[in-house]
């Protein structure tokens, strides 16, 4: 397939012609070399015994030097990616100063760092008999000197752009930071490490400065390429332009080898070995030959969930959750095993941070964390048994669904096999285990996010954390993953919270829903009480409801906003409440109405939009706030609504419920 070219304007002459004359400028040397180059005596030249010889101390020289700078550099880029510490900026100056440093100084510098009358020159000598000047050690030291800023500052870039969710969640089902960093981070970064690694080499290939003044001249021991270069100018110039010439290919073949790293392309290499699934939800391949695969059916399978629940212990261990949070989040929790909290409130409410805070994964809150008869409030991340399934799933892209899924697992010592039987069987009951050898690329949405609750019940926790599950998924493939959340959820031995902006997936999901704002616990009722009394006026339009704020009055309630309410049952004067009214209960009249109603306000229709079979309208009026009423498309056609018609809506004082804050 081509690349698609995006057309761009003609550049201005004025930019153009300096941009010319810089590649004509960085191509001549090149074009010289190729010109010059005696190509009838090339083979003479290079296959010499000095040019050999030479030529197998740089390789040596520059593989050490490769191998130190791995050693060394890898996690030195990590350090500078991941941790925050004081004196960070000078640290990244150090790494960058050998890349900006005349080689010949870098040379001096190491001198009277590593030399024999340096800072540590003598104390290596004495002590260990290393002396590195006039060594082929000294060459190493050297050209990793020079090199080893190319490594740092790739893999650190690359550490940069990968999220960190991935190596949290690697952290919440079990895998400790080591284990993460080389099962996770190093393969996802793994092109940057290659792209680092592959310059390193070159560069350290191609020293010469520092390695001529800090590791001498010597043939056999530290005269590498680049030096027999300098010395071949003196007596054999077409000889050094030979060499000269090797050193140019081999620089240019690790740029060209490269060049997708430099420009940024992607590779999505799930794309090429598979297309993904057309449908959302695919079948299981019929088994068809002899020896052929089946997969049981995640509906009927029992034997298969009951062998899970033995595993993993689902059906026999039960972990109640104490929980108190202190700092941003402020708040106190407690909930019987199999209890399922979803947690609502405003964008910058605090619902993310209070899993974070239960992971102990923020310096935002902190939570005193209990789990059944364990205090895991001391403990790091990793072994706490606290399952986390960010939004994005974060599924590992260089595992498949049944290494993701084995993935706590593994981290908790189980063999490998009962790992992948255990994983395979997890697959299995969420009706996804015919995708066990897909990439989470080859997955779609709704088959992605079973595979992330998959690998997080497997994990065998004690407390699980979901972040918006469901969010990304398109309306059908919502309701399909939230039944299979359902019927999985309740077999849990712990205790499940939800974050959620849905109140489909609020009530259907939940045993309780726990409402926050700036960080504290508004309210924490079962489904139908906050359906019934909000007490937050976002959670009542999460809910559909109009919610209007005010002060209770001897004959309903005082609107924040200017107006009156009338109410049927009042609060004590003075107290601060919420007016719940039912859009279904708002009524809309193209004239003022007569009879019961006591309230009564004229207002403009600002939006309409259908909900279902009926439709939803948005009525704004200087009399009262905004109004959201539910009405037939045939009520709605009988009025003659649009947007911009004058109307009038009525409530009726019997249908307003006052909730006390």
């Amino acid at each position: 397939m081509s690349r698609l070219r995006t057309r761009t304007t003609r550049p201005p002459v004025a930019l153009a012609l300096p941009a010319l004359l810089a590649v004509a400028f960085l191509l001549m040397p090149l074009i010289g070399i190729l010109v010059r180059t005696p190509w009838g005596d090339l083979g003479e030249h290079l296959g010499s015994p000095g040019v050999v010889e030479a030529l197998k101390l740089s390789l040596v020289v520059s593989l050490w030097a490769l191998a130190l700078s791995l050693l060394l550099g890898v996690p030195l880029a990590w350090l500078l990616a991941r941790v925050e510490f004081k004196g960070k900026a000078l640290v990244r100056s150090l790494v960058l100063l050998p890349m900006v440093l005349p080689p010949t100084v870098g040379g001096v510098a190491l001198l009277l760092g590593f030399g024999r009358r340096g800072l540590l020159g003598p104390w290596l000598e004495d002590s260990f008999g290393i002396t590195l000047p006039f060594h082929t050690s000294g060459a190493v030291v050297a050209a990793t000197f020079v090199a080893m800023p190319f490594l740092v500052i790739s893999l650190e870039g690359a550490l940069g752009g990968l999220r960190q969710s991935y190596e949290e969640t690697a952290a919440s089902l079990g895998a400790s930071p080591v284990r993460v960093f080389f099962t996770v981070t190093l393969p996802m970064v793994a092109p940057g490490l290659i792209a680092g690694a592959a310059l390193t080499w070159a560069r350290a290939l191609g020293e010469f400065g520092a390695t001529i003044t800090f590791a001498g001249n010597l043939p056999g021991t530290t005269q590498t390429l680049p030096l027999q270069v300098y010395l071949l100018l003196q007596d054999q110039p077409e000889a050094a332009t030979s060499v000269s010439l090797l050193l140019l290919a081999i620089a240019m073949a690790v740029l060209i080898a490269l060049r997708g790293r430099w420009t940024g392309t992607p590779i999505d290499r799930g794309a090429v070995t598979a297309p993904r699934p057309a449908a959302e939800e695919a079948p299981a391949p019929a088994a068809t030959g002899p020896g052929a695969e089946t997969y049981p059916d995640a509906k009927t399978d029992t034997e298969t969930e009951m062998r899970t629940e033995t595993e993993t212990g689902t059906g026999t261990e039960h972990w109640p959750l104490h929980a108190t949070v202190t700092g941003f989040n402020r708040l106190t929790l407690r909930a019987e095993p199999g209890t399922t909290i979803a947690v609502v409130g405003e964008n910058g409410a605090g619902k993310t941070t209070l899993l974070r805070a239960l992971l102990g994964l923020t310096p935002r809150a902190h939570a005193e964390l209990r789990l059944g008869d364990a205090d895991v409030t001391a403990l790091p991340p990793h072994k706490r048994q606290v399952a986390w399934v960010p939004q994005d799933g974060a599924l590992f892209p260089h595992l498949n669904a049944l290494a993701n899924t084995a993935y706590g697992l593994r981290a908790r010592r189980v063999p490998r096999s009962d790992a992948r039987r255990e994983a395979q069987a997890w697959l299995d009951r969420l009706g996804v285990g015919h995708l066990a050898h897909r990439k989470p690329s080859q997955l779609s949405g709704g088959q992605a996010q079973r595979v992330a609750l998959a690998r997080a019940l497997a994990a065998r926790p004690r407390l699980l954390l979901l972040d918006e599950p469901l969010a990304a998924l398109d309306q059908t493939t919502r309701a399909r993953v939230r039944h299979t959340l359902r019927t999985h959820l309740a077999g849990f031995g712990g205790v499940c919270l939800i974050v959620t902006h849905d109140p489909v997936e609020a009530v259907s999901l939940a045993d309780r829903v726990l409402v926050l704002a700036d960080g504290r616990a508004l309210q924490d009722a079962p489904p139908a009480e906050v359906s019934r009394h909000p007490r937050s006026p976002w959670v009542a339009r999460m809910l559909g409801r109009n919610a209007w704020p005010g002060i209770a009055s001897a004959d309903g309630l005082a609107l924040a906003g200017g107006g009156r309410l009338v109410v049927a049952e009042a609060l004590p004067e003075g107290a601060q409440a919420l007016a719940i009214i039912a859009p279904e209960a708002v009524s809309v009249h193209r004239d003022r109405p007569g009879g019961s109603p006591r309230n009564v306000w004229p207002g403009t229709v600002r939006e309409i939009t259908a909900v279902g079979s009926r439709l939803r309208v948005l009525i704004g009026s200087a009399e009262a706030p905004d109004l959201v009423a539910e009405i037939t498309p045939d009520a709605a056609a009988e009025l003659g609504l649009a947007d911009g018609s004058e109307v009038w809506t009525s409530v009726k004082a019997t249908e307003v419920t006052l909730v006390g804050l």
